[in-house]
């Protein structure tokens, strides 16, 4: 149904299939939707198709989508990052008038968001970085909604945005985050523990598949058997279902007849980038980024299988079948676990570092529905910050340190496992060696500093007093304290 001469309570700029997905999901919710696209075809298509699902007020030029909209007017940008985003923001920010709020709903760098927000707010407007998670579904079907900007904007778009938002224990999955870029941030770690879950929900069906000689569907069986119990998520629910998919044309398992070369819209890499500049390791996330990357280099993996690379010596799986698919299990658990204490750990440097205030409690919340890392223990780590929100890393709370003392054995075993089999497992083994590093009395990073000041004069600090030392290397290995 459209009605040309009734205000509209939200704009949808930009009508592929999320944008339309989107304005969808605000009219079947009761909210009067303006939409407009650069292509009027697309614009008439969503009305042809699904304009008796709500009330939609089309637009053919931006001038008339801005008419079109109540005020505070509030308009949702779904294009394509970058230039295309910058562009549509202008001519907004041009039509609209002071204390409209411009919410730019895809996923851009958090940096560009902030930069957005300065210039929109320059211009009388109020800008919104929002992060939505869950997919064409979610959007469709109630996302993770991960808003930030200005908090005036919030109490105007609060009430818009639960009604669209996935609902758990009768809680709209979406709050507000923070200012300025604190939205895209959020959602752009969401995303980096995503990649990080997913390849090592990869890595396990490898270890299953070529360590355990297991087939596609009774592989299928052991995941759905999985998303029962602690590792009931999203995630596992659907790798249940691809390994169980067989190939339409050729009826072979479908996971068989895909290339191994996994693609990244850039979010993963983004997190890792940062995580790099705070100075947060956040390596079972960056090691997911490698993994992608590493998949995609198709030439090069060619070359290396033609050239044959020496495997060493190929154990088989010398322990009982049933047993190793538990043991795999463990360490899948607490790989994720891991994941999302990093994760977490990049947040709350970022938080700090820009001055945004996230509260973990939030985002442990609202991830439970909707977004595509929603899981069962969210709850725990929701749990985990009401007891101690200055928790220095997730996995010291009581309940995660005493799950991660029944996973610890299982996970060494399958580490060594895969490496005796000869199987990549980038995200289990750097998961693993992080947790080492933070239980680790002492570091190898000792021995790095002495190297330090040995070729550069870096100087170094000393365990039994205070001060900052050098050692006169070139000279008579005299020692001075600099400071």
């Amino acid at each position: 149904m459209t009605d040309k001469n009734e205000l509209a309570q939200i704009g949808v700029v930009g009508l592929a299939v999320m944008g339309s997905n989107l304005a969808r999901n605000f009219a079947r919710n009761g909210n009067t939707v303006a939409v407009y696209n650069r292509s009027p075809e697309k614009t008439h298509a969503l009305i042809e198709a699904h304009g008796e699902e709500g009330n939609f007020v089309p637009s053919e030029t931006i001038e008339d989508f801005v008419a079109s909209l109540e005020r505070p007017r509030k308009a949702i940008i779904m294009v394509k990052a970058g230039k295309a985003t910058d562009a549509v923001i202008d001519q907004l920010a041009e039509a609209m008038d002071e204390g409209d709020v411009i919410i730019d709903g895809g996923n851009a760098l958090f940096t560009d968001t902030i930069r957005r927000e300065k210039d929109v707010a320059a211009r009388g407007k109020h800008f919104v970085g929002a992060g939505i998670s869950g997919g064409e579904e979610g959007a469709l079907n109630g996302p993770a909604i991960m808003p930030g900007g200005p908090k005036e904007s919030w109490e105007t778009l609060g009430p818009i945005l639960e009604s669209i938002a996935a609902n758990v224990d009768g809680t709209p999955c979406v709050t507000h985050i923070g200012p300025d870029g604190a939205g895209h941030f959020v959602k752009m770690v969401h995303n980096g523990i995503e990649y990080a879950d997913m390849q090592v929900i990869g890595e396990a069906y490898q270890l299953l598949r070529y360590g355990a000689g297991m087939e596609p569907a009774e592989i299928a069986e052991v995941f759905r058997e999985w998303n029962s119990g602690d590792l009931d998520s999203y995630l596992i629910e659907i790798t249940a279902e691809v390994l169980a998919q067989k190939d339409p044309e050729t009826g072979a398992p479908l996971v068989d007849v895909i290339v191994d070369a996994a693609g990244q819209k850039g979010t993963g890499r983004w997190t890792a980038i940062n995580g790099l500049e705070l100075g947060v390791p956040i390596t079972g996330i960056a090691e997911s980024v490698f993994a992608r990357a590493l998949s995609s280099s198709t030439a090069q993996r060619s070359a290396a299988q033609e050239g044959q690379l020496p495997a060493g010596t190929i154990k088989e799986l010398d322990v009982d079948k049933a047993e190793f698919i538990e043991d795999v299990r463990r360490a899948l658990y607490a790989a994720k676990l891991i994941a999302y204490s990093q994760g977490f750990d990049e947040i709350k440097a970022g938080s700090e570092e820009f001055g945004w205030d996230v509260d973990p409690r939030d985002l442990a919340t609202i991830w439970r529905g909707g977004c595509i890392i929603r899981a069962k223990f969210l709850d725990r780590i929701r749990a985990a910050y009401d007891n101690n929100a200055d928790l220095p890393a997730l996995i010291l709370d009581p309940y995660f340190k005493g799950e991660l003392e029944d996973l610890i054995d299982p996970w060494r075993r399958v580490v060594v496992a895969a490496t005796q089999l000869g199987l990549p497992a980038p995200v289990f083994a750097s998961s693993l060696s992080y947790y080492d590093s933070l239980r680790a009395e002492r570091l190898p990073a000792a021995l790095i500093q002495g190297q330090r000041d040995f070729f550069g004069a870096h100087t170094f600090k000393r365990t039994d007093k205070p001060g900052t030392f050098h050692i006169e290397w070139s000279g008579d290995r005299s020692l001075t304290q600099t400071d």
